[in-house]
């Protein structure tokens, strides 16, 4: 499995930006996760989706902000990011991962090459 990401730009506080996540074989069984890495800080968990999309999974600094869906048909995982603060800026990197039990941890088995989401105040 290989994971793409796209998406990052450069965005006023406030506003949106969309990440992609465009997997190469068959991740329609898998669980998907977003996750972000600011300069100086460790890699953190954003947010996650069962393999039907029927279940998400967010960190609390961005519920209610961020929301992450699937289309399986396309192979893509989606990261709609609203109201966006300063403190969202990172490399976003999407991971894939055939047990649940990965979820919210480090421990996906497959990442992608990372986005730069900047936010300017």
């Amino acid at each position: 499995v290989q994971l793409q990401a796209s998406g990052g730009g450069l965005v006023q506080a406030g506003g949106s930006l969309r990440l992609s996540c465009a997997a190469s074989g068959r991740t329609f069984t898998y669980v998907m996760g977003w996750f972000r890495q600011a300069p100086g800080k460790e890699r953190e968990f954003v947010a996650a989706i069962s393999w039907s999309g029927g279940a998400t999974y967010y960190a609390d600094s961005v519920k209610g902000r961020f929301t992450i869906s699937r289309d399986n048909a396309e192979n893509t995982v989606y990261l709609q990011m609203n109201s966006l603060k300063p403190e969202d800026t990172a490399v976003y990197y999407c991971a894939a991962d055939v047990s649940m039990a990965v979820l919210r941890s480090n421990e996906y088995k497959y990442w992608g090459q990372g986005t730069q989401v900047t936010v300017s105040s």
